[in-house]
């Protein structure tokens, strides 16, 4: 062997054997132990049909929700989760277990919430399976307990927000009805309110059952008036010129004539009804208040039918986060995978190693 040969030997030594062994007593003597708790999850929609369409066979099945299942990705792997579980569970306390003996695979307590995010980016890997909408969720600790908890409590949050964005799709629904009940509600308060004004402006409940008892008035006094022309005409056939039942008679009618007429001139412009209005424009702001009031109790009524159809197509549309997989609790240790890593980093050192040798021969040949 040439000094060249033994040169290119240490140098495997120094750049790959040396390197891989360092690795190696780092992985098995310093690292500290990892256990993985696995839950998995999808979002399911259901959405409930009458039985009218059940039997007409287009009930529609549940289903999971890929724009929900992209939300809830993102959502697992947002500073926000990790803010809520870290608050719950302590995750800097979880996480720095092994600091510093470990400073590789533990985190470092003094880090910032940046820094939290970066490692949980580490502890947490999202598998998302984008044809069935299912996401795996594999959770590292340093105890199997933690890393169970952990997994818990990422699913609760998870399905915390889902229901809330079921909640917020839900009053999306609602609301237009619900504003137009309100509307629906409000019109026919104030056409009530109207309608109690007027009642107790004029003290009359009905115009109608009022007016037909002034007409039942008017005919009695037209019957009485009728007798006493009768009467005053047997008066006439029987007595003399200035007899007192003559005069007696004529004043009656006079009487009852006048009372008449007062009582017409009650129905007509300027005569004195209740409150002192005549009965033409009682009447006329009556009916405008009873229009009024029925066209507010139709909306009102379909608006308040709107509104419940609206209430229960959104409750027979809900989603919800279903576990196909619950948080396992590790019996044994599988993690850092450390011959997976030994033999990716053998693999780079020695790349490079032969990078740089090959690197080296082509200099010397071109010399």
């Amino acid at each position: 062997m040439r000094p060249r040969h033994w040169g290119i030997a240490a140098s495997f030594l120094l750049a790959v054997v040396a390197p891989m062994l360092c690795i190696a007593f780092y992985l098995w003597v310093v690292a500290v132990d990892q256990y993985a708790s696995t839950v998995g999850f999808s979002v399911r929609k259901e959405e409930f049909q009458s039985p009218l369409e059940l039997l007409g066979g287009v009930g529609q099945l549940s289903g999971s929700s890929s724009s929900d299942t992209d939300i809830l990705y993102k959502f697992v792997r947002s500073q926000e989760l990790v803010s809520k579980i870290d608050a719950a569970l302590d995750l800097r306390r979880i996480y720095a277990r092994a600091w510093p003996e470990d400073p590789v695979f533990a985190y470092d307590p003094s880090g910032t919430i940046e820094d939290l995010l970066s490692y949980w980016d580490r502890a947490v890997k999202v598998y998302y399976d984008s044809g069935t909408g299912l996401l795996t969720l594999r959770v590292l600790a340093f105890t199997p307990e933690e890393a169970q908890k952990i997994a818990q409590a990422i699913f609760d949050e998870s399905s915390r927000m889902i229901n809330a964005l079921s909640m917020i799709a839900r009053e999306d629904a609602t609301r237009y009805a619900k504003e137009e009940l309100d509307r629906a509600v409000g019109r026919l308060t104030l056409t009530r309110q109207q309608m109690t004004e007027f009642r107790l402006r004029t003290q009359i409940v009905d115009p109608s059952a009022d007016i037909q008892g002034q007409m039942g008035l008017l005919n009695t006094l037209q019957g009485q008036l009728a007798e006493a022309l009768i009467e005053l005409d047997l008066v006439r056939e029987t007595a003399r010129e200035g007899d007192p039942r003559i005069l007696q008679a004529e004043r009656r009618i006079d009487v009852i004539q006048k009372r008449i007429d007062d009582e017409r001139r009650k129905f007509g412009v300027g005569g004195k009804g209740p409150g002192g209005e005549d009965y033409a424009t009682l009447v006329a702001e009556f009916e405008r208040l009873a229009v009024e009031q029925h066209f507010a109790e139709e909306a009102y009524r379909g608006a308040m039918a709107s509104y419940d159809a609206a209430v229960a197509d959104a409750q027979r549309k809900s989603r919800y986060l279903a576990a196909h997989i619950n948080p396992t609790l590790a019996e044994r240790a599988q993690y850092p995978e450390r011959l997976i890593i030994l033999g990716i980093a053998g693999f780079f050192l020695l790349t490079f190693w032969a990078t740089g040798v090959l690197v080296y021969y082509s200099v010397r040949d071109r010399r």
